[in-house]
Order: C-alpha cells, then sequence, then structure tokens
C-alpha cells in the first residue's frame, strides 16, 4: 500500500522527535562528554533517523508486479506472483525489513523477490 504525503509526513516527524528526545535524555544525563563519547552519540542518531526515512522511503514507493512474470532464474520457468512478502535486505545505511512482490516456481520450488540484486555492499547483494 502506498502511503500519502502527510501520512509519510507524520511518520518521519514524529520519528525526529523520538531521536531529539533521545539526544536530549542522554545529554541530560552525560554533563561532561568528551568529544568522542558526543561523536558516538550523534552516529547512533545518525544512523537510526538514516533508517527511520530510508524505511519511509521505501514504504511510500509504488508496490506494484511487474506487467510480465519474471523467468525463473534456476530452471527459466515462469513464475507466479504470490503476494506481498516481508523481506529482510541489507542497504547502505543498515538493516531494513520490507514488503515486496514474491513470486515462486513450481517446477524447481525456488522463489524469488524481483528485481533482484542491483547493486553490493560488501559481499552482500542489496535490492
Amino acid at each position: 500500500m502506498t502511503l500519502t504525503r502527510a501520512e509519510v509526513e507524520a511518520k518521519l516527524r514524529e520519528a525526529a522527535d523520538e531521536v531529539i528526545d533521545s539526544y536530549l535524555v542522554w545529554d541530560d544525563k552525560n554533563s561532561a562528554p568528551n568529544l568522542t563519547q558526543i561523536e558516538d552519540k550523534i552516529l547512533e542518531l545518525r544512523q537510526q533517523m538514516g533508517q527511520i526515512l530510508l524505511e519511509a522511503a521505501v514504504a511510500s514507493q509504488e508496490m506494484s508486479q511487474p506487467a510480465e512474470s519474471p523467468r525463473c532464474p534456476s530452471c527459466g520457468g515462469e513464475m507466479r506472483y504470490k503476494g506481498q512478502k516481508e523481506k529482510a535486505i541489507e542497504s547502505r545505511v543498515g538493516g531494513l525489513a520490507i514488503e515486496r512482490g514474491y513470486y515462486h516456481c513450481a517446477r524447481c520450488q525456488s522463489g524469488v523477490f524481483p528485481p533482484g540484486p542491483t547493486t553490493g555492499v560488501g559481499e552482500r547483494a542489496v535490492e
């Protein structure tokens, strides 16, 4: 399901408020942090907000299946659309769970989440 701009904005503002509150609580508890401690906290919060932004961006995209069913990468048979399924992926921002169209091959019993690997991070593919 595609989120409206207002829904995405509301989620992002709520998340930003939580990140800000997290920083303020940390700041109250740390009266004299050194630069490394400050950097560590800011990097942690930046990572957290980056993942929230990424999840919102992915969730706001149109979730539609391809016009043609993909061919099975294992046997070449036609795959059947089985609906939206959750898929854990590792992005450059960090790990997240997204819903994508899932296809299954009855011939060889394999499944895929098109469009497939498009880039790599380390030795892992990112879809």
